[in-house]
This record gives structure tokens, C-alpha cells and sequence, in this order.
């Protein structure tokens, strides 16, 4: 067998790693010359497409010489975190790349945490070199303070730098050597990275760590073998974490990578990166070993999660008028399954089974899970996003925290800080970053963050970088204030009129367009003051006999702020709900009814 190599591709978001895997892999020949190939390959499923983010760590294969390659390419967003803790322990090396201008952000600082706590020796790669705002020289001595402040060793302190320009297609091992290729970056990986340290004598063991389905082999398990070998249809069984026995099955099918695709093969040995078909209940952090195989092999534990939503059956006046999947048990078999390969998502049931608590990284995270599940039809009710808090050993509530850093103007620095302690965030830090920017890092309670995205961008007028990452469990803050303003409800049920929105513009503005369906209980817009006010959308012009010149002229209405779906999860209160369908993202009250809403207040109060 050919010398394999194992490697993680780990960085902040938009460091550049998937454009990166793009030409290793284009010039590795991995690609026929004329085969035409889609920009971040690696990025296959819709949403990342749209977004331009990695949300599930996926595996490549290339050849180099004489080595096979095994490349993972995972997240660079916090929120996704429990992807790269996982994908870690299939690895024996990694490349963390860093913005030659942005240098090391929070999620650089989570990643390579995660990598040297493995006992990883990274090769730190600075990306984007040829940017015009690059500051090289800085970023080095950053990334060399990073691993100093997260107590890497001294054999990990001797990393080797190669500088590079991913989307050019380029590394050098100085800043003036020449720029031609990925030569010496793929030369460096192999003789830098070590060789799996594996049995391959031993019985057959392998730890599952990325779980995929086909719609005609079924379930796929993608794994590093860490000892012996596997064949077709040989038998095999499964472990928990705890030992205790799973399943007993035999492999049906079995693959390798190579590039993009998996490729059948007959044999896998110790060391490789595979993939299995066979069993049935099997999952992520499970081992699949020899039937006489005793011992799981240790996984990784993963952080917990520190926030929730509550989905529940869409019962809106509208419901099941635009989605296919829309009764408790689908939504059930759907979060569960979700939850079965994303270990960082949690779900737990009500009493009556019809709603069900969806807790994650962060509104990233559930966001995408919800935009998923509105694709594939479901109907839906999510609540507002709540922290989920715990208690130490003298009963005090402990709340998350995460730490923020944000790369803002000077010019927008006051407002931020402004905000961000209005939200019970604590400074720890500022400093000017070049080119007129300052970064400024808080320490702010999770749910203070929420909802706060999209205000960040307006009080920087979009030129604002901010990343956050969990930081700690910290002493419960107290009341933090949300939303100053109330909403406008719809009195009636119908088709939204222009005239009368336009009647309405002067109570505040609209989030709907004329023409869209509404109905009582809904939320059109925000008004002005900070009380809720009931209004008719539907109020047409009254029509006379005789008409004054210019009084069927068309009325001009301001564009309606129309809520995306994370703004509208992180917009509404604790007694609003959003509706989401394949079709459409409505806000409402929890009651439609304005007796019932009335009556739940005085309760509340």
C-alpha cells in the first residue's frame, strides 16, 4: 500500500480554506485538464452554496508522488464547531490557515485549541498574502502569541510557515521565493505530517465520525481504521462510548476517496479514511470493530449546547396550505434524525409530544437546520432563541458567554461599544488593527448576542467585521432589555391591500408587501410607540359615484422590511412565534385571538 498522510484543513470563516482544497485539488490531477469543475467544490449542498460558508466537514482524497492524501474540510464558524471537534481525531496533522490581513480571529483561536489538545502538530499556512492590506510580518508574531497563550509545547511551537494565495494558486516557503504552485505546500504536508501511528496486524477497529445516507446503500459511516483490516462482507459489530454492544452486521459495501468521489473498494487497511455500509443503528462516536473486539475506541467529547427553540405543529389559519410535511410525527422523525449525525444538536420532547426543544451552537446553527427542513416541506412553528443555563454548587444560575471580537471604523467604535454593553458585554480589550480600524474584544452573555447581527451591520453600515465564539459559563447577568418597540396585528383575515398599507405607513413600517396573504393574529409591521396596535390590512378605498381628478392615481408605498428567517427568530418576543413553510416566513402572536391575548397578559402579569 502507498504511504497515506491524514489531514485537517482548520481556519475562521472566509480564511480561504475550500478555495485552497479547490487548487490542491486541480493540481494534484486530480481533474482532467478539460473537465470543467464548480467553484468550492467541496461545498455541496445548497445552503452553502448561498452563503458561501462550509457547514459539514467533508472528506477528500489526492495523490502525491507516491502518498495518498486524505484531506477533511471543515467549518470555520462557531456555530458548526462540533463538526471540527469531531473530524479532528481522524487526522494526524493539520493546516491552519490564517488572513494575512484579518490574522488570527476567535474560531482560528477554537480550532487550533481543539488541534494541539490531540497532541497535532500544525503547519500554519497565511493565506491571502497578496492582499493589498496584508500585514504579514504582524500576523506571524500573532499566530506565534496564539500558540504560546493556548500552552502549546515546544515541539508544537516549532511549526513551519508557508505563505500563500489559495484562490492564485500559489505557496512559498518565504515571502520572496518564487510564486508558482502548491509544490512545496504539498511537499511540506509530506514530510511534515506523520504517518498514521496504527496496527495493522491488529483486529479490525474503526471510529465513526461523520454520518452520511444514500438513498440506496442507506446509512454511511465515514471513519479513520485505526487497527487491522476490513473486507466485503465481513462481520463486524458496534460499540457505545460505554461499551456495551449496538448491533452486529456485515459489510455490504465499502469505500475510499479519491477527489470527490467515494470509490468501491474490495480491501481497507489501518490508517485509511473509509467509508461503510451495513448497519442500520450505528452513529457518530461509535466504534465499528471485529465481532471479538471488546474495547471502544475513546471519542472526543463534545461541547454541550447553549441555546434552544421550541418548534412546534404550524396551526396558523394558513397551515398546511404550502408545506407537505406538516403533522408532530414528521417533525419528530426529521429532529431526531438530524440530531442522530449533528452531535452538536440536541432535541428532547414535551409531555404532549407536540413540541419539541432544539438546542445548538448558537442562531446560525438551528437557523440552517429550520431553512433545511422548510425546503424539504415541513410546516413549522419556532419560538423565540433561549439560552440554556445551569447551576453551580451553591444554586447560582450560570449563564453562556461568548467572546467577541469586532474589526470596526474608528469612526463606529462608540456605537458598538455603546450597544454591546447595553447588552451586558465587559470590554476586555482595544487596539488599532491598521488602515483606520479598531478591534475591540467583549465578553457578552449569549443572549444578549441575539438579534444583535443585523444591528451591528446598520450601526457600521455594513463595513463591520464580528466573530464570536463560546468563551465560559458565567454568573447570571439580569434583565436585559429587548425589543423597545410593539407590533402592528392584523384585525382580519384575507389579501393585504396597498391602499390600506399605505393608510398605515404613518403607525410605523410594514414587513409584508401588498397582495400577501394574511390573517387576525399575525404581525404586519412594527409601530411606532412601544405598544402593540391592532389594525385591518385589508381596508380598500371606498368607492363613489363621482371621482375627483387624480383620485385613481397609484399610491406609492415605502418598500416593506421583509424579515429573513433568522432576523425573524431573533426579532420576535416571548409571546410571538414565527411561522415558517417552504413558501413563505410569517411573524405572529402566540394567540391569535386578541380576547385570549388579553386574557394570558393579565396571567402573566
Amino acid at each position: 500500500m502507498k504511504e497515506l498522510r491524514n489531514i485537517a484543513i482548520i481556519a475562521h470563516v472566509d480564511h480561504g480554506k475550500t478555495t485552497l482544497i479547490d487548487q490542491m485539488l486541480k493540481q494534484s490531477g486530480t481533474f482532467r485538464d478539460n473537465q470543467h469543475v464548480a467553484e468550492r467544490v467541496m461545498d455541496s449542498n445548497d445552503i452553502e452554496k448561498e452563503r458561501g460558508i462550509t457547514i459539514l466537514a467533508k472528506c477528500t482524497s489526492i495523490r502525491w508522488g507516491d502518498v495518498k492524501l486524505n484531506i477533511v474540510d471543515t467549518p470555520g464558524h462557531a456555530d458548526f464547531g462540533g463538526e471540527v471537534e469531531r473530524v479532528l481525531s481522524m487526522v494526524d496533522g493539520v493546516l491552519l490557515l490564517v488572513d494575512a490581513a484579518e490574522g488570527p480571529m476567535p474560531q482560528t483561536k477554537f480550532v487550533l485549541m481543539k488541534a494541539l489538545a490531540l497532541g497535532l502538530r500544525p503547519i500554519v499556512v497565511i493565506n491571502k498574502v497578496d492582499r493589498p492590506d496584508a500585514r504579514v510580518t504582524e500576523v506571524v508574531n500573532e499566530v506565534f502569541d496564539l500558540f504560546v497563550a493556548l500552552n502549546a509545547n515546544d515541539e508544537q511551537l516549532d511549526f513551519p510557515i508557508a505563505y500563500a494565495s489559495g484562490r492564485n494558486g500559489w505557496a512559498a516557503m518565504s515571502m520572496e521565493d518564487p510564486r508558482v504552485d502548491l509544490k512545496c505546500l504539498f511537499d511540506l504536508v509530506v514530510s511534515y505530517v506523520r504517518e498514521p501511528n496504527v496496527d495493522k496486524e491488529a483486529h479490525f477497529s474503526m471510529l465513526s465520525t461523520i454520518l452520511d445516507a444514500d438513498n440506496f446503500l442507506g446509512r454511511i459511516l465515514i471513519g479513520k481504521v485505526y487497527s487491522g483490516r476490513v473486507k466485503i462482507n465481513q462481520a463486524i459489530k458496534s460499540l457505545r462510548h460505554d461499551g456495551t454492544e449496538i448491533e452486529q452486521g456485515r459489510v455490504t459495501k465499502l469505500f475510499t476517496f479519491r477527489g470527490i468521489e467515494r470509490i468501491p473498494v474490495e480491501e481497507a487497511v489501518a490508517g485509511d479514511i473509509i467509508a461503510i455500509a451495513g448497519l442500520l443503528e450505528t452513529t457518530v462516536a461509535d466504534t465499528i470493530c471485529a465481532t471479538d473486539v471488546k474495547d471502544p475506541i475513546k471519542a472526543t467529547p463534545v461541547d454541550p449546547p447553549t441555546m434552544a427553540i421550541t418548534m412546534t405543529v404550524n396551526d396558523s389559519p394558513l397551515a398546511g396550505t404550502e408545506g407537505s410535511k406538516v403533522t408532530s410525527r414528521m417533525i419528530r422523525e426529521r429532529l431526531f434524525k438530524e440530531a442522530e449525525s449533528n452531535v452538536a444538536i440536541r432535541v428532547t420532547e414535551s409531555a404532549g409530544n407536540d413540541a419539541f426543544e432544539v438546542g445548538g451552537r448558537g442562531e446560525l446553527q438551528l437557523g440552517v437546520l429550520i431553512e433545511n427542513m422548510r425546503r424539504e416541506g415541513f410546516e413549522l412553528s419556532v419560538s423565540r432563541p433561549r439560552v440554556l443555563t445551569k447551576k453551580d454548587e451553591a444554586g447560582n444560575i450560570l449563564e453562556p458567554a461568548e467572546e467577541v471580537q469586532v474589526d470596526v471604523d474608528e469612526a463606529y467604535s462608540g456605537v458598538v461599544v455603546e450597544k454591546i454593553s447595553l447588552r451586558k458585554g465587559e470590554m476586555q480589550d482595544m487596539s488599532p488593527s491598521g488602515g483606520g480600524k479598531i478591534r475591540i474584544k467583549f465578553i457578552v452573555p449569549s443572549r444578549g448576542l441575539i438579534g444583535y447581527q443585523g444591528e451591528f451591520l446598520t450601526d457600521t453600515r455594513g463595513t463591520g467585521i464580528m466573530s464570536r465564539i463560546f468563551h465560559s459559563y458565567i454568573p447570571y447577568k439580569g434583565d436585559i432589555e429587548g425589543r423597545r418597540n410593539g407590533v402592528l396585528i392584523s384585525t382580519d383575515s384575507g389579501v393585504a391591500v396597498a391602499y390600506a398599507l399605505w393608510n398605515l405607513e404613518e403607525r410605523g413600517f410594514m414587513m409584508i408587501n401588498p397582495g400577501v396573504k394574511v390573517y387576525q393574529g399575525m404581525i404586519i409591521g412594527q409601530h411606532n410607540r412601544d405598544n402593540d396596535l391592532e389594525v385591518n390590512p385589508l381596508k380598500g378605498k371606498q368607492l363613489t359615484n363621482i371621482r375627483a381628478a387624480g383620485a385613481d392615481e397609484a399610491v406609492k408605498l415605502t418598500p416593506p422590511k421583509v424579515l429573513t428567517l433568522e432576523e425573524a427568530i431573533s426579532y420576535i418576543q416571548e409571546d410571538e412565534l414565527v411561522e415558517v413553510t417552504p413558501k413563505s416566513v410569517r411573524i405572529r402572536k402566540r394567540y391569535l385571538d386578541p380576547n385570549m391575548r388579553k386574557r394570558m397578559d393579565k396571567k402573566v402579569g
